[in-house]
C-alpha cells in the first residue's frame, strides 16, 4: 500500500493493507501485547544508554477543564473536584487529632480525553479485534476481557525517536489535511541523522498542537489535522516499531484520504498490526531541545495506567536525554 489510494474504495484498500500487514498469530494465539513484543530487554538497555545529560521532558498535555474535548462520543474534558481542602482543615472540620489536616481530590474523565494510548481493544475491523479475536466477546460491558491495557503497564519503556516532520517538511507546522507519507518519514529521519527500527517508540511531531495553543483549540478534537497517510501502513509494519505517537487528536490525516471513510489507518494498524498508538502528545519542548543539540533519540518511559479492562489510558510520557 504505497503511493496513492483509490479514494472511492476504502473497503478494498483496508482489506489489502490488513492482509499485507497482519501480525495475527505472530506471537501466538494468546498474545496481548502486539508490537510491544518488539521492545525487548536488549532494546531497553540500548535506550537507557542514550541518557547523557539527564534532561527530562514531560510529553503530556495538562488534564483540566481547559482541554480540547467538545463532547464527541461523550468525550469531555477532565472534571477535578476537591473532597477535602485547606479551608476544611483550618475550620477544624476534618476531625483529626493534634492539628493535622489534609486535602483529597477526585477526577472524572474519559480515558482518552487528553494525552493517551489507544489500547488493542480500541478498534475493530469487521467485528474482529487484535489477533483475529471476536470483538463481541473480547470487549464487553465489563471491559476488555483479554487485551485490557493493564497488560502493557510494565512494557512501554525504551528508545524513542523523534521525527519532527513539522520542522523538516513544514517549516515548523504542517497544515491541516497534510498527509505524511513514508517518504516524509524517511526524509525526516535522514535529516535528523537517526534510524528507525525494531522496538523503537516513534514520536511524530506535526506542529498542530503548537498552532492550537496559539490560535485556540478550534476543531483540534476531531477536526481536520495533519497526520499519517493511509499509505504508511506498510512502513509501520515493515519497520517493526513498538509504538507510535503524535501531537494530534487522531494520529492519521484528517480528512481521511478516501471520499467516505473514518479513521481507516486505525482499522488496519490496531486490530491487524497490534500497534500501540498514542495521541495528543505534547512534543514541543522535546522538539526544541532536539533541534538545539541535534540529537533526536532519547530514553522514554510511557506506562499506561493499569486500569483493568480499559481500551485506552491517560499517560504522562517522560523523555530523558
Amino acid at each position: 500500500m504505497r503511493g496513492r489510494v483509490n479514494r472511492a474504495d476504502p473497503e478494498g484498500a483496508i482489506a489489502e493493507a490488513a492482509k499485507a500487514c497482519s501480525n495475527w498469530g505472530r506471537w501466538g494465539a494468546d498474545d496481548v501485547l502486539g508490537t510491544l513484543n518488539f521492545l525487548t530487554e536488549a532494546n531497553r538497555r540500548a535506550g537507557a544508554a542514550l541518557i547523557r545529560r539527564g534532561a527530562s521532558f514531560s510529553l503530556s498535555q495538562r488534564f483540566d477543564m481547559n482541554g480540547p474535548q467538545k463532547g464527541w462520543r461523550r468525550r469531555t474534558n477532565p472534571v477535578h473536584t476537591m473532597l477535602d481542602t485547606g479551608t476544611d482543615a483550618a475550620a477544624g472540620l476534618q476531625g483529626f487529632p493534634h492539628g493535622i489536616g489534609g486535602a483529597d481530590d477526585v477526577i472524572a474523565m474519559p480515558l482518552q480525553c487528553s494525552t493517551q494510548w489507544d489500547g488493542l481493544g480500541h478498534i475493530f475491523d469487521h467485528g474482529r479485534a487484535w489477533n483475529g479475536r471476536d470483538a463481541a466477546t473480547t470487549v464487553t460491558a465489563e471491559g476488555d476481557l483479554i487485551t485490557g491495557i493493564e497488560h502493557m503497564a510494565a512494557h512501554v519503556a525504551g528508545r524513542a525517536v523523534l521525527l519532527d516532520v513539522g520542522r523538516v517538511v513544514g517549516d515548523g507546522e504542517l497544515p491541516d489535511g497534510f498527509a505524511i507519507t513514508e517518504a516524509h518519514l524517511v526524509a525526516t529521519a535522514e535529516a535528523h541523522g537517526v534510524t528507525v527500527g525494531r522496538g523503537d517508540i516513534v514520536l511524530v511531531r506535526t506542529g498542530q498542537l503548537t498552532r492550537a495553543r496559539r490560535e485556540g483549540w478550534g476543531d483540534y478534537a476531531g477536526g481536520p489535522a495533519p497526520g499519517l497517510s493511509f499509505t504508511t501502513a506498510n512502513w509501520l509494519h515493515r519497520t517493526e516499531i513498538a509504538a507510535i505517537a503524535t501531537d494530534t487528536w487522531g494520529f492519521e490525516v484528517r480528512p481521511n484520504e478516501f471520499d467516505h471513510a473514518f479513521q481507516p489507518l486505525h482499522q488496519v494498524v490496531i486490530p491487524h498490526l497490534g500497534l500501540l498508538v498514542g495521541e495528543m502528545w505534547d512534543l514541543d519542548a522535546l522538539a526544541a531541545d532536539c533541534a538545539a543539540d541535534g540529537v533526536h533519540e532519547c530514553w522514554l518511559t510511557a506506562a499506561p495506567l493499569p486500569i483493568t479492562g480499559a481500551v485506552g489510558s491517560p499517560v504522562n510520557p517522560i523523555a530523558v536525554k
